[in-house]
């Protein structure tokens, strides 16, 4: 039986309210891991011709957006974290090279923060990773993608400060 969005929405609300913080998230991980497994699913909310960010659920009470995303071509990103926020990113077709970033030093409202290169890896249809508040990762696309994402806060509403890529070496300058 295919999942349907709104049992999608409901199991992520009540893992989230029944264990909060990185138990809970876990949980969701999972689920999201679920729903890319789906065909129809993904067919139905993650379709060819996505744009790159579409809301597909904002919860009123707990704040956690679900999102399709649609890239064409290459793109990446540089290190970030989410804020003051986690995210889950689930891989719904092509694929994504992702690196995880030690944090060497935060960013303020006058420097960028420091970010020190730890492991790349690929994520494939059906991968679920969860970045918890403060992870600082990076990803990387080489052809078309699409993903099915929850942030923990709309992040579109959030202001995040930029992370610079610097050796190790670099940490103390």
């Amino acid at each position: 039986m295919a999942i349907i969005l709104e049992d999608f929405v409901a199991d992520c609300r009540a893992a989230l309210k029944a264990h909060p913080g990185a138990a809970g998230r876990e949980q969701v991980r999972v689920l999201v891991e679920k729903a890319l497994a789906d065909p129809d699913f993904v067919a139905t909310y993650i379709p060819n011709g996505t744009p790159e960010r579409h809301v597909l659920h904002e919860d009123p009470e707990l704040g956690f957006t679900i999102l399709a995303h649609g890239y064409v071509g290459p793109k990446s990103s540089k290190p970030h974290d989410h804020g003051p926020s986690w995210a889950i990113y689930g891989q719904a077709a092509g694929e994504t090279i992702m690196t995880d970033w030690e944090c060497l030093a935060r960013p303020t409202d006058s420097a960028p923060g420091k970010a020190a290169h730890l492991r790349d890896y690929v994520m494939k249809p059906g991968d679920a990773y969860l970045y918890d508040v403060g992870v600082l990762h990076s990803p990387e696309r080489k052809d078309d993608t699409r993903l099915l994402r929850i942030e923990g806060l709309n992040m579109a509403k959030v202001k995040r400060f930029p992370y610079e890529a610097v050796a190790l070496s670099q940490a103390a300058e």
